[in-house]
């Protein structure tokens, strides 16, 4: 298996839109989202994930399509993970025309910034840190937000999930934290401070 490469992403889903017929939706995940921005040149693997619940027909066919490109693929949407934050559909993102295009029944989006990073966290290795950094370096997610939206998923999180420990994901959203302020990275405007206590118990 090669690195993906912006023409390699357009191939894809270029080739993807001529086997596909039923309205689907593809996400884009992760660096796989910073590749179709060019903000990265290539990627080790796509990640790529549809509407949870979503018929695997498109995941059949990516995966063939990947195969034949000789590119890595790792299936996996962020609600495979954890229990996705309220709005996360409203907050998926189109993505350029000149990788995605617009012609067919295939839509292809962003995922939701805000939830990648959610997954990111319940991972918490330095690389996720990295990653999900650069959502909030290029402006896609507000911090101050996201911290709301933590509030949102941590009740949630139960043994169905992989991120099932809350005290352990407060301890990673820490790390992102540092990790921010390590690179200079704004959180918001005022700078604001860890959640209060009625959210982080």
């Amino acid at each position: 298996m090669r690195e993906a490469e912006v023409a390699d992403l357009s191939g894809l889903i270029a080739a993807l839109r001529r086997r596909v017929t039923a309205r689907a939706r593809l996400y884009l995940v992760a660096r796989t989202s910073h590749l179709a921005e060019r903000w990265c040149e290539r990627v080790p693997r796509l990640v790529l994930a549809a509407d949870p619940g979503a018929p695997g027909a498109l995941h059949q066919a990516v995966r063939e399509i990947c195969a034949s490109l000789g590119l890595h693929l790792v299936w996996e949407s962020p609600a495979d993970v954890i229990p996705l934050p309220v709005g996360w559909e409203q907050r998926s993102r189109a993505v350029r025309p000149a990788v995605g295009g617009t012609d067919g029944a295939l839509e292809v989006r962003h995922f939701d910034p805000y939830s990648v990073i959610l997954r990111l966290i319940a991972r918490g290795d330095e690389p996720d840190y990295i990653e999900a950094l650069e959502y909030v370096r290029r402006g896609w997610v507000d911090f101050p937000r996201l911290e709301g939206l933590v509030g949102d998923v941590l009740p949630r999180f139960t043994n169905a999930t992989l991120a099932q420990d809350p005290a352990e994901f407060r301890r990673k959203f820490r790390g992102l934290r540092q990790v921010c302020a390590g690179h200079a990275v704004p959180l918001g405007p005022e700078q604001r401070p860890m959640l209060a206590e009625a959210v982080w118990p």
